[in-house]
């Protein structure tokens, strides 16, 4: 049976070039993954914050590594396409900004995001997520970009709305945290937004 509508993106929209580097305007460089940021990555993820918001835990540096590799690799098979968020000048890594659950024939993906503890309450995740949006929207086509996040975790909340993500509701018992069941908010921006 045919579809009545044309793919938003069509395939190869964002596998069809290598991955770029996006630049913010305003110091930060979000860069493809590279093997040696797998040793940064284990440091971040042995923060308290980020075992409280995130499912994942990071037992090694070997087990981060492969993770690097299977970024690197999903950019290829256009499910999701994930970017370090560095110092333009220096290259620390100071955080991650992706997208995920990519749907090409749809336009949509979900943004997602996390910052290194010494690079919080420096914008850093706000400024990453308004470049990646703006390369997603504007240069590629996507047409939908959804950001959820736990309803308590304020800061992902402000960062979501400092870059238009407008609140459309909240997702009740969602996600599964260490923690147990959490009410998620959904954000979303549409191209002309």
């Amino acid at each position: 049976m045919p579809f009545l509508t044309e793919p938003v993106l069509a395939p190869g929209a964002l596998s069809r070039t290598a991955q770029p580097a996006l630049p913010t305007g305003d110091g930060l460089l979000l860069r493809p993954w590279r093997p040696q940021d797998a040793p940064a990555v284990h440091v971040a993820f042995q923060d308290p914050a980020m075992r409280q918001w995130h499912a994942r835990a990071a037992d090694s540096v070997d087990e981060v590594g492969g993770w690097i590799e299977e970024w690197r690799q999903a950019w290829a098979r256009e499910e999701t396409a994930q970017w370090a968020v560095v110092d333009g000048d220096s290259d620390l890594l100071l955080g991650r900004v992706a997208l995920r659950e990519i749907h090409l024939n749809d336009g949509q993906a979900e943004l997602a995001y996390w910052t290194t503890a010494g690079a919080r309450g420096q914008g850093v995740a706000a400024r990453a997520t308004a470049a990646l949006s703006r390369w997603a929207l504007d240069d590629v086509g996507f047409h939908r970009l959804e950001l959820m996040h736990a309803v308590r975790n304020e800061a992902s909340c402000r960062v979501a709305t400092k870059t238009g993500f407008a609140l459309e509701g909240t997702k009740r018992s969602a996600v599964l945290h260490p923690d147990g069941w959490h009410d998620m908010h959904l954000h979303a921006r549409v191209r002309g937004d």
